[in-house]
């Protein structure tokens, strides 16, 4: 087994220059466009959920056509099976025009912002807080990955 300094690695250190108010600023930046990307997965969560109820609507327009009534079976079929839900959208348009207007721009800048700022190292602010609180040397606290590295 190898060992390494009981430190961040250097894609997780300051590089020289770098003050504490960028890291924190970065810091803020990544968290935000975290939170970016967990509603991008509820507006996926969406997107899905309102496709399954979709589909599953055959499964009511034939019960209602077997139950005899054709006639609300017709107008669940066209009235809301395949309709939009929001006028000329279905929910992949909805999830295309957030990320080509909104997701991918912020993930461009965050990313433009953490290269030119930081050398291109992510998670600094998590990387010092880390180190913040961790007790060093011990076997639970350790800085990083045991890797073979030395």
């Amino acid at each position: 087994m190898h060992t390494h300094e009981d430190g961040p690695d250097r894609d997780h250190r300051r590089p020289a220059g770098v003050s504490g108010d960028t890291v924190e600023a970065l810091g803020a930046l990544s968290k935000a466009l975290e939170t970016t990307e967990r509603a991008r997965g509820h507006l996926y969560g969406f997107h899905q959920l309102t496709g399954t109820a979709d589909l599953q609507l055959d499964e009511a327009v034939t019960l209602l056509r077997r139950a005899g009534h054709e006639e609300w079976a017709e107008r669940v079929s066209t009235e809301i099976l395949g309709r939009n839900v929001i006028p000329g959208h279905w929910t992949f348009q909805i999830v295309e025009a957030y990320d080509r207007s909104y997701y991918e721009p912020f993930r461009r800048l965050e990313r433009a912002a953490v290269d030119e700022l930081a050398e291109g190292r992510d998670h600094l602010y998590e990387a010092e807080l880390k180190e913040a609180r961790r007790t060093a040397g011990h076997p639970d606290h350790t800085a990083r990955p045991e890797t073979g590295e030395t």
